[in-house]
Order: C-alpha cells, then structure tokens, then sequence
C-alpha cells in the first residue's frame, strides 16, 4: 500500500514537470546511438528499451503517442522495433530524423553479425564466440521478461485489455493461429467497440490509466503536430522514391547476371520475404530456413540456429539473421568474386531489401495514420491490437526461454492444441543458474542492462572455457 501510494506521488510529480527543451536532430543523434547499443532482446526487449529512453527518461513522446505509433508498426510487415524507432524519428525531425532514427538502429547489428559471418566461415564455431553467446542468451531472458511486464503495465489498461492479450497468448502459443488472424480479430474488435463508442478501448482507459499522459511533460504529447507534415500528394512521391530505391538494385542485378545468379536470387526472395514478414522475425525465420536449407542449398540443417543464435545476442533486430543467410550463400557461390568479399557483398544486398521497405512502409503511411490520430474507431482498433500484441511478446518470451534453457523440445498435439513441451532430460544446468542469476539481478538488485549482459557473457566465456557449458 505504501509503495502504491508513493508510486502514485512520483506520477503526479511527473505530470507536474515542464517539458523537456526541444530537440535538434544533432543532439538526438547519441540517444539514437544509445538505443541501438542497448537493443538486444528482439521486439520485446527492444521495444522496452525505447520506451524506458524516449518515454520515462528523455520525456520526447507521450505514452499515448508511443503507443499509437507502435501499434500501427505492429500492422505492417517488417521488424516492428525498428519501425517504431523510424516512426519516431520522423515525428520529431522529418523524414531525416527518421533515416537517422531507423538506419542506427540497424547499424550496430549490421557491423556484428558481418564480423561474427566472417569469424563463422573462416573458423566455424570459436570456442570464445559459442561461450559470449551461451552468456548473453541467459541475459537476454532476462530482458525480455522485463519488457513483457513493462508493456503489459502500460497497455493493459483493464479487464477487457487483459483478457484480449490472454486469447492473443493462448491463439498463439497452444492454438498455432497465425500471427495475422490474432491482429485481425483483435481490429476488428476494438474498431467496432470503438465505433459504438465504448471506453474500453479508448486509449488510456481503463483502471491504473498513466496521469502522465496529459502531453503536459512531454516534447510530443496528444496534441502536438509532427515536424513534417505530408500532404497526399508528397506522400505518394516519397512512395515512389523509396519504392524505387529498394527496387532499382533488384532490376538492376537481374538484368546484369540473370535470374540464376546468386544475387539476383538473394535480391528477389528476400524482397519477396519483406513484404510477408507479418508478426514479426520468429513467424517467418522457420519459412526462411526451409528455403534456404531445402530449396536454394544455401545453409546446412542447423546453421540456421546458429545465425539465430547470433542475432539474438547482438544489437538490434532478429530478423538481422537474414544477413547471416545471404553472406553464406554468397560465400559458397562466390562466382569470380573473392569468397569474403562475395559473402560480404550478399550480407549487405540481403540487409538493403530487407530494411529498405521498413522506411517506405513508415515515411508513406505515418502522416496518414497521424492524420487519423483522433478517430475513436481507429484509435479503438489500435488500442486492442496493442493488447494483443501483449500476449504475443509473451509467447516469444516462453519461447526463448525454452530454447535457452532446454537443449530439445517435443511437439505435442492434441485437438486443436499445438506445442512444443521441453524435453526434461536436456534442462542445461548452467543455463538455468545463469538466466537465474540475470533474473536476481535484473529484477531484485536492479543492476540495470549492461552490467547484467556484460556480467553473464564473461559467465558464459569462462563456463565454456573450462567445458562445462
């Protein structure tokens, strides 16, 4: 009771606050870096990582602004996280702060899994790099448990709220409903409760609603405007700019090397790919594996998992895995290309058309959807889609934490029921004590992100040093 009541005094002291001083796009520029550094944890993690920096610390976007741009990033295919990042940018500094935004947020991912590809396929699995990764895994765990409670408190703004990110969970994780059908049912539901009116779904609603967003304490809050405003007929010239920009090297390579090439398929079918990522990196990396493995040759059963591996311990977003696929492709048909320089060139051409789409889906659509900002049938349907996204990083979190902990998993099915149960025999001891010791130390000793990571890596390379892990 007396944490409540303090709890509720910090709030209202917060509300109380002016807002911060504006913002140049130069001076947003090491917030952006630090956001990228710290993204680990895929969507989930990531996602709290921003809202912590941009909402609670830095004060630059109101929590109902922030929610509304995440739940439009969550319609749209692509990484959800960096999307948000982009949408963000754009709504302080224009479509320059959204370039600056969405392209660091790729960047430190980009530089590791290239360094990690190179360190992959000239040593294979390094005794150092599989003990960083058996660390940061644990760690990691951590993280993502965190953010599932930081946005369910933010999101799940009563009973109607909770009870969509229970249905969200459960379609997902026993029922195997596609991540598309749980958004559109969860839409649907808001937008017609939002339609008749009903304050379930209005933002904000509900018991425990924050009263810091009033937009008083914040650079952007309910009523200020994004620094670019793009009228219809600018918006469908960026469309075509950046449609032509993702486009123009796909044409370019088929007609140069023909559709055989290794670029020219690399180019084609991961653009294919970014167009139908819907519910994020896990719901399209086992497509994405399949073809790589059975149809194209280009990864051998397994690898997959070690590139995933790789993405879920570096910064930013997991579909980065992508890089990891085309740089091995690219490396076992190098053509007249050094093998490095070919793996290099296919790590980079497959990270262009997967990103390069983030930012038009983001520059064409965010003027639209601010536009529409104040519609309650909108803003219901948005609402509800947050709550289902709840449930949905809630079943990426149980799935990580399976895979981190247990060695093998079991499918089981009954009915209609589809899940994997973990095999008891392969718990791995140590990576149950670490993700322990991460979760004591994230959540009881409050010893923040990075000490947490740094702490459980030089863990993991020791545990694996002396073979034990």
């Amino acid at each position: 009771m007396a944490d409540a009541v303090l709890n509720g005094r910090a709030v209202q002291e917060d509300a109380h606050r002016p807002p911060p001083a504006p913002v140049t796009l130069r001076q947003a520029l090491p917030v952006w870096l630090r956001v990228a550094a710290l993204s680990f944890g895929g969507p989930a993690g990531q996602i709290a990582v921003m809202h912590r920096i941009l909402v609670e610390e830095r004060r630059w976007v109101s929590e109902g602004r922030f929610l509304h741009a995440l739940n439009f990033c969550t319609l749209l295919p692509g990484p959800e996280a960096q999307q948000l990042a982009t949408y963000i940018g754009w709504l302080m500094h224009g479509t320059r702060g959204g370039l600056v935004a969405g392209g660091l947020f790729v960047l430190p991912g980009l530089v590791a899994i290239m360094a990690l590809s190179w360190v992959y396929a000239l040593y294979g699995k390094a005794g150092f790099v599989a003990g960083l990764f058996f660390g940061l895994k644990a760690a990691v765990l951590a993280i993502v448990i965190q953010a599932v409670l930081r946005i369910g408190r933010k999101a799940l703004k009563g009973p109607a709220m909770v009870a969509l990110a229970a249905a969200s969970f459960v379609g997902i994780f026993l029922l195997d409903v596609p991540f598309p059908l749980i958004v559109l049912a969860a839409g649907t539901v808001g937008y017609l409760g939002g339609r008749a009116g009903s304050r379930i779904f209005a933002a904000g609603a509900g018991h425990g609603a924050s009263v810091q967003d009033d937009g008083g304490a914040y650079l952007f809050g309910e009523e200020q405007s994004p620094q670019e405003r793009a009228s219809a007929g600018q918006t469908l010239r960026v469309a075509g700019i950046w449609a032509a920009l993702w486009l123009a090297p796909v044409l370019a390579l088929l007609a140069l090397l023909g559709p055989d090439s290794v670029f020219s398929l690399i180019a084609v079918f991961f653009s294919k790919m970014a167009m139908v990522t819907f519910g994020g990196a896990y719901a399209v990396l086992s497509y994405v594996a399949q073809q790589a493995v059975e149809q194209y040759g280009w990864l051998r059963p397994g690898e997959m998992l070690d590139g995933l591996g790789m993405a879920e311990t570096t910064p930013g977003p997991l579909i980065m895995v992508t890089q990891f696929v085309g740089f091995l492709a690219a490396y076992r048909s190098p053509g007249s290309l050094p093998p490095l320089l070919a793996g290099t060139l296919g790590g980079l051409l497959t990270t262009w058309v997967t990103f390069a789409p983030c930012f038009l889906w983001i520059f064409a659509g965010a003027p639209s959807i601010e536009r529409l900002r104040g519609n309650r049938a909108l803003a219901g349907a948005l609402s509800a889609i947050t709550a289902a996204v709840v449930g949905v990083i809630l079943n990426l979190a149980v799935w990580f934490a399976l895979h981190t902990i247990f060695a093998e998993l079991h499918p089981v099915a009954a009915g209609p029921i589809r899940i994997d149960l973990p095999v008891p025999g392969s718990l791995d001891p140590w990576a149950l004590a670490l993700a322990s010791a991460a979760l004591v130390a994230t959540f009881a000793l409050r010893l923040g992100m990075l000490p947490t990571l740094a702490a459980c890596s030089c863990a993991g390379i020791l545990l694996h040093g002396v073979g034990w892990a």
